[in-house]
């Protein structure tokens, strides 16, 4: 199994930056693509950033040129650097990611941590 604990959310004003942390830990193989999420209050859950485990990245639309997905291998964590957030940014944001456990390729999820832009 794979656990993934999320760190690093709180409370920022607008214009300010976060960087999130998600570790993953447990007995697996390997990691391979790793993904935030986040969900605004009363919307659905929509994808940040992906990257796989060459180092390739995507984004969302809303936060390209804002947001950076980094990993680090080694430690099997991924990261997100927000910058420059608006108050449309507040959401709970929810590390996701593919682990090889026994062979199979299964999809896990964090606790989630909340991120709240406001003045």
């Amino acid at each position: 199994q794979v656990q993934l604990v999320e760190s690093g959310g709180g409370l920022v004003q607008p214009g300010g930056s976060l960087r999130l942390s998600c570790a993953a830990s447990g007995s697996f193989f390997n990691i391979n693509a790793m993904r935030w999420y986040r969900q605004p209050p009363g919307r659905e859950r929509e994808l940040v950033a992906a990257i796989s485990t060459g180092g390739s990245t995507n984004y969302a639309d809303s936060v390209k040129g804002r947001f950076t997905i980094s990993r680090d291998n080694a430690k099997n964590t991924v990261y997100l650097q927000m910058s420059r957030l608006k108050p449309e940014d507040t959401a709970v944001y929810y590390c996701n990611a593919d682990g090889l456990v026994a062979g199979r390729l299964n999809n896990y999820w964090g606790q989630g941590t909340q991120v709240t832009v406001s003045s």
